[in-house]
């Protein structure tokens, strides 16, 4: 989503902006944590600053890729509030089978599907209207219509060019890239959608099922 985004002409992406806060605060040791933190803001207040001030390269389109337990407890949420939320969702057993690739043994706070539910609440009841959902799966399985009505959805024209991106890291991608956008970096375009088969580890199986009861919440309200 990112990169459909980021291909286009008139928007300015930011990747992760709470990801350094987030591993400054929590000490998670992420593939190259200590990089991260040096090279990023540790002040969340200072992000927030930056995410509702003035669009960076005077473009008229602000587009924040955030992961949803980046922002912790502390951060507070009324700034939320000054911009467009939209909440892309996936398959809980697809997220598990992705994540312990990197890391094996991820917490239920770790997922971000708690956080996800919380923050989306929080800004329904703000805005009295229920934000844009997009589920992943859907997206892959027909990109431009999805994209379309997500666009309907926030205000925006849709653009052709959301549809395709040129190969490799982008230099709008976080420090963290070359650790964990490894498929996204061979990309051009939204692969079709391919389901994950096996089972969830034992050990992770209570936190599969409270993922999957945040996730059929929010897949309740997609856009389709």
């Amino acid at each position: 989503m990112m990169r459909a985004w980021g291909n286009r002409r008139d928007t300015f992406v930011v990747d992760e902006p709470f990801y350094t806060c987030y591993l400054n605060v929590t000490g998670k040791r992420h593939p190259g944590a200590s990089e991260v933190i040096a090279t990023g803001e540790t002040d969340w207040q200072k992000v927030v600053v930056h995410l509702t001030g003035p669009i960076p390269k005077d473009r008229e389109i602000f587009f924040q890729k955030h992961m949803t337990h980046h922002l912790l407890p502390e951060v507070d949420r009324e700034w939320l509030s000054t911009v467009t939320n939209c909440f892309l969702i996936r398959d809980p057993r697809e997220v598990i089978a992705s994540y312990i690739k990197k890391r094996d043994d991820p917490a239920l706070e770790d997922l971000g599907f708690t956080q996800q539910v919380e923050i989306f609440d929080f800004v329904r009841n703000f805005t009295k209207s229920v934000p844009p959902v997009v589920d992943a799966k859907d997206v892959l399985q027909n990109p431009e219509r999805v994209l379309r009505l997500l666009c309907d959805a926030v205000g925006v024209e849709f653009s052709k060019s959301m549809l395709s991106w040129p190969p490799g890291l982008h230099e709008t991608d976080g420090v963290w890239a070359k650790y964990w956008y490894t498929e996204v970096a061979r990309t051009t375009t939204f692969r079709p959608y391919r389901p994950m088969h096996g089972e969830v580890p034992e050990r992770l199986r209570e936190a599969y099922e409270r993922c999957r009861e945040c996730y059929q919440r929010l897949y309740e309200h997609r856009l389709r």
